[in-house]
Protein backbone atom coordinates (compact mmCIF):
# COMPACT_ATOMS: atom_id res chain seq x y z
CA UNK A 1 0.00 0.00 0.00
CA UNK A 2 1.21 3.48 -0.85
CA UNK A 3 0.30 7.02 -0.05
CA UNK A 4 -0.22 9.29 -3.04
CA UNK A 5 3.13 9.86 -4.78
CA UNK A 6 3.81 13.55 -5.46
CA UNK A 7 6.54 15.07 -7.62
CA UNK A 8 7.32 18.70 -6.75
CA UNK A 9 8.81 20.96 -9.41
CA UNK A 10 10.07 24.02 -7.58
CA UNK A 11 13.39 25.94 -7.70
CA UNK A 12 13.05 27.87 -4.43
CA UNK A 13 14.14 25.73 -1.43
CA UNK A 14 12.03 27.66 1.06
CA UNK A 15 8.92 27.10 -1.08
CA UNK A 16 9.61 23.41 -1.66
CA UNK A 17 10.42 22.85 2.04
CA UNK A 18 7.11 24.41 3.08
CA UNK A 19 5.23 22.33 0.54
CA UNK A 20 6.95 19.10 1.60
CA UNK A 21 6.11 19.78 5.25
CA UNK A 22 2.42 20.23 4.51
CA UNK A 23 2.16 17.20 2.23
CA UNK A 24 4.12 14.80 4.44
CA UNK A 25 2.06 15.83 7.47
CA UNK A 26 -1.02 14.89 5.43
CA UNK A 27 0.31 11.49 4.40
CA UNK A 28 1.48 12.22 0.88
CA UNK A 29 4.74 10.66 -0.31
CA UNK A 30 7.28 12.96 -1.97
CA UNK A 31 9.10 11.08 -4.75
CA UNK A 32 11.32 14.00 -5.72
CA UNK A 33 11.92 17.75 -5.79
CA UNK A 34 13.07 19.01 -9.17
CA UNK A 35 14.44 22.57 -9.52
CA UNK A 36 14.83 22.43 -13.32
CA UNK A 37 12.91 21.26 -16.36
CA UNK A 38 15.42 18.52 -17.22
CA UNK A 39 15.54 17.17 -13.67
CA UNK A 40 11.75 17.24 -13.55
CA UNK A 41 11.48 15.06 -16.64
CA UNK A 42 14.09 12.65 -15.30
CA UNK A 43 12.32 12.28 -11.95
CA UNK A 44 8.92 12.01 -13.63
CA UNK A 45 9.93 9.09 -15.83
CA UNK A 46 12.12 7.34 -13.24
CA UNK A 47 9.55 7.28 -10.43
CA UNK A 48 5.98 6.20 -9.87
CA UNK A 49 4.19 9.53 -9.87
CA UNK A 50 0.48 10.00 -9.13
CA UNK A 51 0.34 13.80 -9.25
CA UNK A 52 2.69 16.74 -9.87
CA UNK A 53 2.85 20.16 -8.21
CA UNK A 54 4.50 22.57 -10.65
CA UNK A 55 5.98 26.03 -10.13
CA UNK A 56 5.26 27.90 -13.35
CA UNK A 57 8.61 29.74 -13.36
CA UNK A 58 11.94 27.94 -12.91
CA UNK A 59 14.98 30.21 -12.81
CA UNK A 60 12.93 33.02 -14.32
CA UNK A 61 11.60 30.99 -17.28
CA UNK A 62 8.13 29.42 -17.66
CA UNK A 63 9.69 25.94 -17.76
CA UNK A 64 6.97 24.55 -15.51
CA UNK A 65 4.51 25.12 -18.33
CA UNK A 66 6.95 23.56 -20.79
CA UNK A 67 7.09 20.48 -18.55
CA UNK A 68 3.29 20.22 -18.55
CA UNK A 69 3.20 20.62 -22.33
CA UNK A 70 5.79 17.84 -22.67
CA UNK A 71 4.03 15.21 -20.56
CA UNK A 72 0.74 16.03 -22.27
CA UNK A 73 2.02 14.93 -25.68
CA UNK A 74 3.75 11.72 -24.57
CA UNK A 75 1.52 8.63 -24.96
CA UNK A 76 0.50 7.20 -21.57
CA UNK A 77 2.57 9.90 -19.89
CA UNK A 78 -0.20 12.17 -18.68
CA UNK A 79 -0.67 12.60 -14.94
CA UNK A 80 -2.74 15.17 -13.06
CA UNK A 81 -0.90 18.35 -12.12
CA UNK A 82 -1.44 21.57 -10.22
CA UNK A 83 0.31 24.88 -10.96
CA UNK A 84 1.68 27.21 -8.29
CA UNK A 85 2.81 30.71 -9.24
CA UNK A 86 3.29 34.24 -8.00
CA UNK A 87 2.92 35.61 -11.54
CA UNK A 88 -0.14 37.66 -12.43
CA UNK A 89 0.72 37.80 -16.13
CA UNK A 90 -2.44 37.06 -18.13
CA UNK A 91 -0.51 35.65 -21.10
CA UNK A 92 1.29 33.18 -18.84
CA UNK A 93 -2.06 32.13 -17.39
CA UNK A 94 -3.53 31.62 -20.87
CA UNK A 95 -0.58 29.46 -21.91
CA UNK A 96 -0.77 27.45 -18.71
CA UNK A 97 -4.52 26.98 -19.13
CA UNK A 98 -3.98 25.23 -22.48
CA UNK A 99 -2.15 22.40 -20.68
CA UNK A 100 -5.35 21.62 -18.75
CA UNK A 101 -4.08 21.79 -15.15
CA UNK A 102 -6.48 20.72 -12.41
CA UNK A 103 -5.79 23.90 -10.44
CA UNK A 104 -3.88 27.16 -10.86
CA UNK A 105 -2.98 28.45 -7.39
CA UNK A 106 -1.28 31.67 -6.38
CA UNK A 107 1.71 31.86 -4.04
CA UNK A 108 2.10 31.95 -1.14
CA UNK A 109 -0.07 28.86 -1.07
CA UNK A 110 -2.75 28.27 1.52
CA UNK A 111 -2.41 24.87 3.23
CA UNK A 112 -6.05 23.84 2.88
CA UNK A 113 -6.19 25.19 -0.65
CA UNK A 114 -3.30 23.02 -1.84
CA UNK A 115 -4.61 19.93 -0.02
CA UNK A 116 -8.06 20.35 -1.52
CA UNK A 117 -6.58 20.99 -4.95
CA UNK A 118 -4.51 17.79 -4.86
CA UNK A 119 -7.38 15.66 -3.60
CA UNK A 120 -9.75 17.00 -6.25
CA UNK A 121 -7.14 16.53 -8.97
CA UNK A 122 -6.60 12.88 -8.04
CA UNK A 123 -10.33 12.24 -7.81
CA UNK A 124 -11.12 13.89 -11.14
CA UNK A 125 -8.19 12.42 -13.04
CA UNK A 126 -8.57 8.84 -11.82
CA UNK A 127 -12.32 9.15 -11.92
CA UNK A 128 -12.62 9.37 -15.68
CA UNK A 129 -15.54 7.51 -17.35
CA UNK A 130 -13.47 4.35 -17.84
CA UNK A 131 -13.09 3.86 -14.08
CA UNK A 132 -15.54 3.40 -11.27
CA UNK A 133 -16.53 5.39 -8.19
CA UNK A 134 -17.83 3.50 -5.18
CA UNK A 135 -21.30 4.42 -3.98
CA UNK A 136 -20.04 6.66 -1.17
CA UNK A 137 -17.72 8.56 -3.55
CA UNK A 138 -14.82 8.03 -1.13
CA UNK A 139 -13.12 5.47 -3.33
CA UNK A 140 -11.88 5.65 -6.90
CA UNK A 141 -10.91 2.52 -8.76
CA UNK A 142 -8.42 2.84 -11.61
CA UNK A 143 -6.59 0.27 -13.70
CA UNK A 144 -4.19 -0.91 -11.01
CA UNK A 145 -5.20 0.74 -7.75
CA UNK A 146 -7.88 1.84 -5.36
CA UNK A 147 -7.72 5.43 -4.10
CA UNK A 148 -9.46 5.31 -0.72
CA UNK A 149 -10.16 8.20 1.63
CA UNK A 150 -9.19 7.23 5.20
CA UNK A 151 -8.68 9.51 8.21
CA UNK A 152 -8.94 12.59 5.95
CA UNK A 153 -6.11 11.31 3.73
CA UNK A 154 -6.34 9.78 0.29
CA UNK A 155 -4.55 6.42 0.25
CA UNK A 156 -3.47 4.44 -2.78
CA UNK A 157 -3.96 0.69 -2.46
CA UNK A 158 -2.52 -1.33 -5.33
CA UNK A 159 -4.54 -4.38 -6.33
CA UNK A 160 -1.38 -6.48 -6.02
CA UNK A 161 -1.15 -5.53 -2.32
CA UNK A 162 -4.66 -6.73 -1.48
CA UNK A 163 -4.65 -10.03 0.45
CA UNK A 164 -8.40 -10.59 0.42
CA UNK A 165 -11.74 -8.82 0.35
CA UNK A 166 -14.52 -9.63 2.80
CA UNK A 167 -18.05 -8.67 1.83
CA UNK A 168 -20.60 -7.58 4.40
CA UNK A 169 -23.93 -6.58 2.85
CA UNK A 170 -23.15 -3.52 0.71
CA UNK A 171 -19.73 -2.97 2.29
CA UNK A 172 -16.37 -4.51 1.49
CA UNK A 173 -13.47 -4.83 3.89
CA UNK A 174 -10.31 -4.55 1.80
CA UNK A 175 -7.48 -6.26 3.67
CA UNK A 176 -3.81 -5.67 2.90
CA UNK A 177 -0.86 -7.03 4.88
CA UNK A 178 -0.68 -3.82 6.89
CA UNK A 179 -4.10 -2.19 6.85
CA UNK A 180 -7.86 -2.52 6.48
CA UNK A 181 -10.19 -0.31 4.48
CA UNK A 182 -13.98 -0.27 4.43
CA UNK A 183 -15.70 0.86 1.26
CA UNK A 184 -19.32 1.01 0.22
CA UNK A 185 -19.54 -1.25 -2.82
CA UNK A 186 -21.37 -4.49 -3.50
CA UNK A 187 -19.76 -7.87 -4.17
CA UNK A 188 -21.29 -7.92 -7.64
CA UNK A 189 -19.63 -4.64 -8.59
CA UNK A 190 -16.23 -5.16 -7.06
CA UNK A 191 -15.75 -8.62 -8.53
CA UNK A 192 -16.38 -7.18 -11.99
CA UNK A 193 -13.53 -4.73 -11.45
CA UNK A 194 -10.94 -7.29 -10.38
CA UNK A 195 -8.73 -9.33 -12.71
CA UNK A 196 -10.37 -12.82 -12.85
CA UNK A 197 -6.94 -14.37 -13.45
CA UNK A 198 -5.68 -13.02 -10.12
CA UNK A 199 -8.68 -12.79 -7.81
CA UNK A 200 -10.96 -15.71 -6.98
CA UNK A 201 -14.10 -16.05 -4.94
CA UNK A 202 -13.78 -18.78 -2.29
CA UNK A 203 -17.06 -18.12 -0.52
CA UNK A 204 -20.05 -15.88 -0.99
CA UNK A 205 -18.34 -13.40 1.36
CA UNK A 206 -14.68 -13.75 0.35
CA UNK A 207 -12.49 -12.88 -2.62
CA UNK A 208 -8.79 -13.74 -2.41
CA UNK A 209 -5.68 -12.60 -4.24
CA UNK A 210 -4.21 -15.81 -5.68
CA UNK A 211 -0.65 -14.51 -5.25
CA UNK A 212 -1.21 -14.26 -1.47
CA UNK A 213 -2.36 -17.87 -1.00
CA UNK A 214 0.02 -19.97 1.11
CA UNK A 215 -2.09 -23.07 1.69
CA UNK A 216 -5.40 -24.55 0.60
CA UNK A 217 -6.90 -27.09 2.99
CA UNK A 218 -9.79 -28.48 1.00
CA UNK A 219 -10.96 -30.97 3.62
CA UNK A 220 -11.23 -28.20 6.23
CA UNK A 221 -12.81 -25.70 3.82
CA UNK A 222 -9.98 -23.28 4.53
CA UNK A 223 -7.58 -21.03 2.62
CA UNK A 224 -4.50 -19.72 4.42
CA UNK A 225 -3.19 -16.40 3.13
CA UNK A 226 -0.04 -14.36 3.64
CA UNK A 227 0.02 -12.69 7.04
CA UNK A 228 -1.72 -15.71 8.64
CA UNK A 229 -5.11 -14.60 7.35
CA UNK A 230 -7.70 -17.37 7.01
CA UNK A 231 -10.79 -17.37 4.82
CA UNK A 232 -13.53 -19.90 4.22
CA UNK A 233 -13.59 -22.15 1.16
CA UNK A 234 -17.17 -23.23 0.51
CA UNK A 235 -18.15 -26.28 -1.56
CA UNK A 236 -19.64 -24.06 -4.24
CA UNK A 237 -16.27 -22.44 -5.02
CA UNK A 238 -13.86 -25.37 -4.56
CA UNK A 239 -13.43 -25.60 -8.32
CA UNK A 240 -11.23 -22.50 -8.13
CA UNK A 241 -8.40 -24.88 -7.13
CA UNK A 242 -8.35 -26.07 -10.76
CA UNK A 243 -6.77 -22.74 -11.68
CA UNK A 244 -3.53 -23.84 -10.01
CA UNK A 245 -1.02 -26.39 -11.21
CA UNK A 246 -0.98 -29.22 -8.72
CA UNK A 247 2.08 -31.47 -8.52
CA UNK A 248 1.33 -35.07 -7.61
Amino acid sequence: MDNINVLIIEDTPAESDALVKVLVENHYTIVGIAPTYSEALKMFYNNTVDIVVIDVFLDGNPDGITFAETINIVPNGVKPFVFLTSSKDRQIFERAKLTKPFSFLMKPFNELEILYALEMAVEKFYGQPNVFHSEDQNTIISDDSLFIKKNKALKKVRFEDIVYIEVEDRYCNVITETDKFVILISLTKIIQLLDPAKFFQTHRNYIVNASKIEEIIVNDNLVILKGKHKVTLSDKYKDFVKNFRVLK
